[in-house]
């Protein structure tokens, strides 16, 4: 995975974090595991990142992080609702303050004329809201994967900026599970 521009992102995304005093749980899929990885190779994650789910099954998405079965036969794994519901459930079986999740298709194979190969579906939960997008990215799997995580962070320490120019306290919740720790 060509991670070059990821160490900067990473050092800003944990200055963000534990400004605010906040912990980041991830939940992943096609990633499997990629996200955490980056951000626990920093210094002093401890500080700011609390756990990685990797939930590649969707048999993992339900019982680590309570996805319902329907949502899943219903939507498929690789859509806004099932990465809401694994950001929204991460935040729910932890002791964070932020979420991010990615559910996606990384190939070579698996994907659909709906759901071509390098279709990724992200969620985040920052300050009580749960954002949402789908992006559509080109290459290999190792190209699809590092774009991922890129693309994850980078919009998660966007969310957080936009939420340190809001009020500073954190709200009653919008996502599910979402409690001060």
């Amino acid at each position: 995975m060509n991670t070059n521009a990821l160490p900067p992102l990473v050092q800003t995304l944990a200055a963000t974090l534990r400004a605010r005093q906040w912990l980041l749980t991830t939940a992943e899929s096609c990633t499997g595991g990629l996200i955490a990885a980056a951000c626990t190779d920093a210094d002093g994650a401890s500080g700011w990142f609390e756990r990685g789910f990797v939930t590649y099954s969707n048999a993992a998405k339900r019982e680590l992080l309570g996805v319902s079965a329907a949502l899943i036969e219903t939507h498929g794994a690789v859509s806004e609702p099932v990465a809401r519901a694994m950001a929204e459930g991460a935040l729910e079986h932890a002791r964070a303050h932020v979420s991010l999740a990615v559910t996606g298709i990384a190939g070579p194979g698996g994907g659909s004329a709906a759901k071509p190969v390098g279709t990724v579906w992200f969620a985040w939960c920052v300050t009580g809201h749960t954002h949402s997008q789908m992006r559509c990215f080109a290459g290999d799997r190792a190209a699809v994967r590092a774009a991922t995580v890129r693309h994850a962070l980078g919009h998660l320490q966007t969310l957080l900026a936009r939420a340190a120019e809001g009020a500073g306290a954190i709200p009653k919740s919008h996502c599910a599970g979402f409690r001060h720790v």
